[in-house]
Order: structure tokens, then sequence, then C-alpha cells
């Protein structure tokens, strides 16, 4: 196959994907992969297969393309091509949760030199990388990573890349309980599908409802956060978007759970498992299990909760996720406490506590945990996160955590 014919399989291939012909398009690319001798061609098919299965949630085959697609950039001699294929390769690991293997890729990426693709690319790698330490619970070099990759949107007028940003910023402030910017940022997100998305492929549209359904459900907006849920679900089944129709199902098991609707909430909570074990997303699946764990407590079936949470804590010590271990071992402190077992209630505590130092989920100021309760919080330049009121009463300029880590021993 010549490199005309090639180009005109891809686009071909291309046609049938952007009209939902999905697996004809696959069975198109798989054909220029087996017959083109043409390295360019070769790349750029490699290329169109790892987005198409990280759409589907068939995230094993991703790796397994972004593999290829490096040796091939290699082949090219191409210091532009290779810096795309280590994205992909992150990408893929930062799907299956891979978290450490997606920052070590991530660096390789941001050390390759002089590539002309750098200033286009830069910004997805720190958003990558973003998502990765947040996958971490490293909260600090999480907002550190996504704040770059914004200004890299801002500076070269990316507007695609800011709405995904924008997606990862609200589930930042999620997880650390600033409901108000949890809904902001996916709000934001959605402006920018509306205002310049005519172009765009729905999923993005997708993605900010679904972010946006998470933060209304904090708020208690039970049916907003519906509304939003279902029109994220809508596009997800239209789309064949196995990802996002897991975590709409989630979403919508813990509506239901809000609700106190438990017997609709079992059915979603299994959905979602299913998919989330069939596509490989590990966090999700513990994410799932803790639901079906506080279903279990709110019924008074204590043993199956903690059947539940022991799963759940399996899987989050796997992938290196201490806010959910931090969840885990809250919940089951409670559970011991009102079974009156004094040694596991206090093994709990023990961990529950070593969690918040090694997550820094506590304000310098006050002392006080973040990530408890809804409260509003405020970044510093160094991407610490504060209480708002803490920085106000104090009026502080620098940072009292980097002032404490400059007078440890060895500091340089």
């Amino acid at each position: 196959m010549g490199q005309d014919q090639t180009k005109q399989q891809i686009e071909k291939g291309l046609q049938l994907y952007q009209s939902n012909q999905t697996e004809k398009a696959l069975e198109v690319w798989m054909k220029v992969l087996e017959k083109s001798s043409d390295l360019m061609g070769r790349f750029r098919v490699l290329g169109c297969l790892v987005t198409a299965h990280s759409e589907m949630g068939r995230y094993k085959e991703m790796l397994k393309f972004a593999v290829v697609q490096i040796d091939t950039a290699r082949e090219l001699e191409d210091a532009d091509f290779l810096l795309e294929s280590y994205l992909n390769l992150a990408r893929s690991n930062e799907k299956l949760c891979e978290f450490h293997k997606t920052i070590s890729y991530c660096k390789t990426c941001l050390g390759l030199p002089g590539t002309r693709a750098g200033a286009q690319l830069g910004g997805q790698v720190s958003l990558s990388m973003g998502n990765a330490f947040l996958g971490l619970s490293v909260f600090q070099k999480a907002l550190e990573s996504f704040e770059k990759a914004l200004r890299y949107a801002h500076n070269n007028d990316d507007t695609m890349l800011e709405c995904r940003v924008c997606c990862s910023l609200g589930s930042f402030y999620a997880q650390v309980k600033d409901y108000e910017k949890a809904l902001f940022f996916p709000c934001k997100a959605a402006e920018l599908v509306n205002d310049y998305g005519k172009g765009w492929s729905l999923k993005y549209r997708a993605m900010s409802q679904y972010h946006m359904a998470v933060a209304y459900r904090l708020l208690g907006h039970l049916g907003s956060a519906m509304e939003c849920c279902e029109e994220s679900m809508k596009i997800a089944l239209q789309h064949g978007d196995r990802p996002l129709q897991a975590l709409c199902l989630l979403c919508f098991a813990d509506i239901h759970r809000s609700r106190g609707d438990l017997e609709t909430a079992f059915p979603r909570y299994d959905s979602a498992m299913s998919i989330m074990t069939e596509i490989g997303n590990r966090l999700g699946q513990v994410q799932a299990l803790l639901g079906v764990a506080k279903c279990w407590v709110a019924r008074k079936a204590l043993d199956k909760a903690l059947d539940a949470i022991e799963r759940a804590q399996d899987l989050a010590e796997e992938v290196g996720n201490k806010l959910s271990q931090l969840k885990l071992h809250c919940l089951s402190e409670s559970i011991y406490r009102s079974k009156g077992l004094q040694r596991e209630l206090r093994a709990h505590v023990v961990r529950f506590h070593e969690c918040v130092e090694e997550t820094e989920l506590y304000c310098g100021l006050c002392g006080e945990s973040i990530g408890e309760k809804n409260s509003r919080l405020q970044a510093l330049p160094c991407s610490h996160i504060f209480h708002h009121r803490c920085l106000q009463n104090n009026g502080t300029r620098s940072c009292p955590n980097c002032r404490r880590s400059s007078m440890k021993p060895g500091f340089v």
C-alpha cells in the first residue's frame, strides 16, 4: 500500500469513526497497519487506534498500540513523533490507573529537547500528569500541573484543552470538598462547549455535564444532578463511550443513595462496577465499592459493609490512592465504634491520621482538616491550599507549609 493509498484509507476510517461506525473504522485502520510500509502513515493510523480504543474503554489495547507507536517514532527518528507517542503511552497508563508510570512518561515527554510539537502538546502532558497526581492524592502537585496546563491553553488559544482542564479541576475541588469551585469549573467547561464547540465531538459536552452532575449531587441539588447526568449518559450511549457510561452509572447510584433510595442505588453500583472491571478502571471500582459500603451501613448491615470496604481498600492500596484509603479508614472507624471493637477502632484511627498527613489535607494556618466538610478553599502560587477564611484572617503572603519545609534539616 503506497503513501497516497494509505492517506486515503486513514481518511476513510476517520469518516466512519466520526459517523459512529467505530468497528468499521477499526477494520479499515487495521488493514492499513497490516499492508502499509509508509512509516508516516503507520504512525498516524496508530494514533487513530490509540484514540479510538481510549474512547471505547479498551485501555489494554490502547496501551498496546501506544507501545508500537513509540517503536515507529524511533524508526522515523523524529522528536515530535516521539513526544506524541510518549504522551499516548502516558495516557494509556493513566487510564489503567498506573499513575507512577504515567508521571514517569510525562517527565520523559517534558525532557525531550526542542520539539516543534512541545508548545501544542505541553499542556496535554501537564494535564495527564495532573490527573495522575490526583489519582495518587498528591494534591499540591496535581493543582500545580493543572494550572500549568491552563496556562498552555490560554497562551495557545486551545479551548479544547481548557475545557478538559476545567473538568479535571472540577474533580480536584470535588475531592477536597470545595463544592463551589467543583461546580464552577465544569460550568466553565460547559460554557466553552457552547461558545466554541460547534466542531467538537459531543464528548466534551458529555464530559462537562457529568462533572456538573457530580458537583450538584455534592451540593444537594439532586434534581439538577440527575438532569445533567441523564444528558451525559444519553451522549455516552449514542457514542458507545463505555468509560463515561460507567461514571454516569456511579453518579446515578450516588444520587439515589443521597435520596435514600437504596433499592435503586444497589443495581446502579453493580452496573458501574461491572463496566469499571471490564475496562480496568480500578479507581472507579474503589468508588463504587465505597458507595455500596455506605448503602450497607445505612441498612445497618455492618458485616457486609466491612466486606465491601476490605475489597475497596485492597484496590485503593494497589493504585496508591491515599484519599480513598482515608475515606475507607474513616468509614471503618465509625463501624467499629458502633460495634464496640476498640482494638480495630484504634488501628483505623491511626491509619486515618497517617493518610491525612500523607495527603497534607490540613490547613497550614488553623491546623484543621481540609476535605472533611464543604469549605471554601484558596490556593497560593505554590499550589498549597488553605481555608479561604484563614488566609483572609491572617493576611499572609508567604506559604506557611513551604516555610516549614525550608526549615527541615538537609533542605537545599
